[in-house]
């Protein structure tokens, strides 16, 4: 199979109802083309352009969505301000993207919508305790755009981990036929992850969110240097946010990389995760540890299912 790439510096074709999309990827398809895709709500930055990398190289048709979907914040002044940038998007998308597709609300949640997916038992911990409801509009966009697009694969970060896990176990139990693939979270040059919810941080809140990063550093440190007890490692990592000083801390866990279930005995690779408020602005970070390689970085393995 022949991979292409559009022109250097062309934008992609920008369609906002679902018989459009469709009409690209059937042609696409009539032709043995493969098709990528990749989800987003636009805002976009490096970590949404290295997914539509990693779906360009494994695909022959690279489909991005822009949508900022209503059902799955919790908080209304969360959705009003979530930064929107459909121009600035389309121009990041230049000779990386095919085809674009940026449905209205009226399109994704049509008059009389009631059906919503109820998301698997992943969802329950950690982000599904402290924002009602989102995993539920999480699961309910993703299917809907799936089925809209049809793809032969779908790329998701890894920093949102617990998100990658739903949508795998989701997919997986619905039988939907589409490869969930994983792709690594990417940082700032100083260690932050990169987040469109970054660019509400002032100077001042950008400074302290780099303790959730340093809260895994020590994490990973502790762990490196023989620390085998989780409790005594969500300890150091507590005191390094309360000294950042965060605003307000959801939860910091040593879990599972799996189930997401909290491990006691670090004896296998874990995956630390911490969510918290710097300012008005809710933050997620994650990284996995490896107890049997010490005095190195975490492992940054792509999750993948069909």
């Amino acid at each position: 199979m022949n991979r292409t790439t559009p022109p250097s510096g062309k934008r992609p074709d920008l369609v906002q109802s679902l018989d459009g999309v469709r009409q690209h990827v059937a042609s696409a398809r009539k032709n043995g083309r493969r098709i990528g895709f990749v989800p987003t709500m636009g805002a976009l930055h490096g970590g949404h352009l290295s997914l539509i990398d990693a779906a360009r190289k494994a695909s022959d048709l690279v489909v991005v969505s822009i949508y900022v979907n209503p059902t799955q914040f919790e908080q209304f002044d969360d959705f009003e301000h979530y930064p929107r940038s459909l121009q600035d998007d389309l121009e990041r998308l230049a000779g990386r993207a095919d085809v674009v597709f940026a449905p209205d609300d009226a399109a994704i949640y049509p008059d009389r919508f009631s059906t919503y997916i109820e998301p698997p038992k992943i969802s329950q911990r950690w982000e599904g305790e402290h924002r009602e409801g989102h995993f539920r509009g999480v699961a309910t966009i993703v299917l809907k755009l799936l089925l809209g697009v049809l793809p032969d694969a779908a790329f998701f970060g890894e920093k949102d981990y617990q998100q990658l896990l739903v949508v795998r176990d989701m997919v997986r139990d619905l039988n939907v036929p589409v490869d969930i693939v994983g792709c690594p979270l990417i940082r700032e040059e100083d260690g932050l992850a990169l987040s469109s919810r970054n660019q509400r941080l002032s100077p001042d809140e950008r400074g302290r969110a780099l303790s959730l990063y340093r809260s895994l550093i020590a994490a990973r440190d502790r762990i490196g240097a023989g620390e085998r007890d989780s409790e005594r490692v969500v300890s150091a990592m507590t005191e390094v946010l309360e000294r950042g000083p965060v605003d307000q801390i959801d939860y910091v866990a040593i879990v599972d990389p799996e189930t997401l279930e909290p491990v006691d005995l670090i004896s296998s690779p874990v995956q630390g995760l911490v969510a918290a408020y710097v300012g008005p602005v809710r933050l997620i970070d994650n990284m996995r540890f490896d107890p049997g390689i010490s005095g190195r970085g975490p492992a940054h393995d792509a999750t993948a299912s069909r």
